[in-house]
């Protein structure tokens, strides 16, 4: 049996992240994209707004992650990734479950779920 294609999709955005490819990460979302962060209360809406959250920003930190699996169906696609983050000298291990809402082969909203939002805050504070 073939794989889902929104399960395909949420392993070819996982992989553009691994290459830190951000071109590629833009091409699977919508243009009105809403992408909701772990700790986050607000989500940044449309890929302008992504965007703007990171350009001048200073990324004094580096994340990787491995794949576990992926679910998916019409509906729903939900990759679960085994996280580690690295920041001034400290590591941080963390599994999350990163949900996507898929219409027409592009993201159109994300929401990511961690087994430790806090200690996730407190490292990136």
């Amino acid at each position: 049996m073939a794989e889902h294609p929104n399960a395909t999709l949420a392993r070819q955005m996982t992989a553009a992240f691994q290459r830190s490819d951000m071109q590629a990460l833009d091409g699977f979302m919508s243009d009105d994209v809403i992408w909701h962060e772990i700790g986050v209360a607000e989500p940044k809406r449309g890929k302008a707004a992504l965007a703007a959250g990171s350009a001048g920003a200073v990324m004094d930190y580096e994340i990787s992650g491995r794949l576990h699996d992926v679910i998916a169906n019409d509906d729903h696609t939900i990759a679960l990734i085994d996280a580690t983050a690295t920041r001034n000298g400290k590591t941080l291990h963390y599994r999350t479950a990163e949900i996507y809402h898929i219409r027409d082969g592009k993201i159109v909203e994300r929401w990511a779920f961690s087994d430790d939002t806090e200690a996730i805050a407190s490292f990136f504070a």
